[in-house]
């Protein structure tokens, strides 16, 4: 099983020690990389849940263990993901995530279920679960989006707690990189890691969730893909869903999950449709300025329990949960590798 910590190796970033700066001896920009795999499709029966990285594991086993306990599908994906966010150890979600460029954390979440309710918070401080600040703006609001002091004064009114979220790890780190104030985006574990959930439930329904807590160094304001229903996480009940890991700009400008459900709908597997919609990115940004460190991820997951993920470059993987192989990590195939 491939390291998340594989997905930065010969990158730049010059800035403080936990990403250290490595250079790009070249990659091959070609489908001979592309790994061989008996099947590109895996065929589950439902309830399947899918999530991206290795904190995608404990986050699938407790929204698992709540789904099978009878909770709905948006409770089960509020509880799993409250469990990243609350790991100081996850350096790119919620409690202990790395700060912007004024030491500030800042939050992005969404979620969504099977009736295409959605519900999303931007650039949210001082919140300890933004996933369950989401829920209740899908629940409890006439809205999609609540963003920054609006999205906190609406938090405080439902009952939750304000509280520091700069760990005293993330403010050294901080203040280290400040010394030399470089900022490139590179898409890793120390410094950009979302987690991004899809599920098919046992009626067949399928929801969605995603929380971070962004680039690290990031201007202050900067929201990225996480919380864009159709960029970070889109589906459609009659076809499939779609989430996004990696730089949230490109996502953006392709509008990435909604891209990869609308594939699916017009008959490709989940894998295909991740890959061709990796492959636009790739295209689109090939002479870019943003091509230098461009990664970018997709899972999909369809009706039929169909499910893949593809990324642009090596070391991207995802965490699965069903009832026929139980709780694991699988690797993602990928167009190019950060290696010769």
């Amino acid at each position: 099983m491939s390291n998340r910590r594989d997905f930065i190796k010969k990158t730049t970033l010059g800035t403080l020690a936990i990403s250290s700066v490595l250079g790009v001896s070249g990659f091959a920009a070609n489908h001979e990389n592309e790994p061989e795999v008996e099947s590109k499709e895996k065929k589950q029966t439902k309830p399947i849940i899918i999530s991206t990285w290795n904190h995608g594991l404990p986050a699938n086993k407790e929204s698992w263990k709540n789904l099978k306990e009878g909770k709905s599908a948006l409770d089960a994906i509020e509880a799993g993901m409250k469990i990243p966010e609350a790991d100081p150890n996850v350096r790119s979600v919620g409690y202990g995530g790395y700060p912007d460029r004024e030491g500030k954390v800042t939050l992005d979440a969404c979620i969504m279920d099977h009736n295409s309710n959605c519900g999303s918070v931007c650039f949210l401080q001082g919140i300890m679960h933004p996933i369950s600040v989401a829920k209740r703006v899908l629940q409890n609001t006439p809205h999609v989006m609540l963003a920054g002091q609006g999205a906190l004064q609406f938090a405080l009114s439902e009952g939750f707690k304000e509280e520091n979220l700069l760990t005293p790890e993330s403010e050294r780190d901080w203040k280290k990189w400040l010394e030399d104030s470089k900022y490139k985006p590179v898409i890793n574990i120390e410094n950009h890691d979302t987690i991004s959930m899809l599920m098919l439930d046992q009626d067949g329904n399928l929801s969605g969730g995603c929380t971070t807590s962004g680039a690290a160094w990031k201007m202050h304001g900067r929201v990225g893909d996480s919380p864009i229903i159709g960029a970070g996480l889109f589906l459609d009940n009659e076809v499939g869903a779609a989430a996004a890991t990696g730089l949230g700009e490109a996502v953006i400008r392709t509008a990435g999950s909604a891209m990869v459900v609308e594939l699916m709908r017009q008959g490709k597997s989940p894998y295909d449709a991740c890959k061709e919609i990796t492959e636009r990115i790739y295209n689109k940004h090939k002479n870019h300025k943003d091509m230098e460190y461009l990664q970018v991820g997709f899972i999909a997951l369809n009706k039929n329990g169909e499910y893949a993920g593809y990324s642009l470059r090596s070391g991207f993987n995802y965490a699965v949960s069903d009832d026929v192989k139980g709780h694991r990590m699988e690797d993602a195939k990928f167009k190019m590798s950060w290696d010769k």
